[in-house]
């Protein structure tokens, strides 16, 4: 179940209006993430959509776990299945060794995954609030 939070809205004119832009949903690899990191019981997911804030990626996906073990097991898990099911490999991960907040990055999605009080902490989904924001809950 997904819950969508808008940004502000921003006056638009004729010149800068932008041709429509796809679903953030509608991206495979963004689906995909989210429905690995809802398998493996990560919780509280946000999807943001950076495309229109000038963010360094296109999305950031967002979620924490509730100990080091899950956070590993999570990224590991969305490598894993990205690669059989959309042949893409991660660009990059890091923080895998201490496990508080990896980075997985596939150049047009970044996804954090944070141990909870390392989420608390850092707040990201604060430094990108002009970004739209889909937030997914477990039932």
């Amino acid at each position: 179940m997904a819950k969508e939070k808008k940004a502000p809205a921003k006056k638009t004119t004729k010149s800068s209006a932008k041709k429509t832009q796809k679903k953030p949903l509608e991206d495979p690899l963004n689906k995909l993430i989210i429905d690995t990191i809802l398998d493996k019981k990560g919780q509280n997911i946000s999807l943001m959509d950076l495309r229109d804030v000038s963010g360094p990626t296109d999305y950031f996906i967002i979620c924490e776990a509730d100990n080091i073990t899950l956070t590993k097991a999570i990224a590991d898990y969305i490598s894993k299945e990205v690669k059989e099911k959309l042949g893409i490999y991660p660009n990059h991960i890091e923080g895998k060794e201490q496990a508080k907040w990896v980075l997985v990055d596939y150049f047009t999605t970044v996804v954090h995954i944070f141990h909870k009080e390392v989420r608390k902490f850092y707040e990201i989904e604060q430094l990108w609030s002009d970004a739209n924001t889909v937030e997914f809950n477990q039932l």
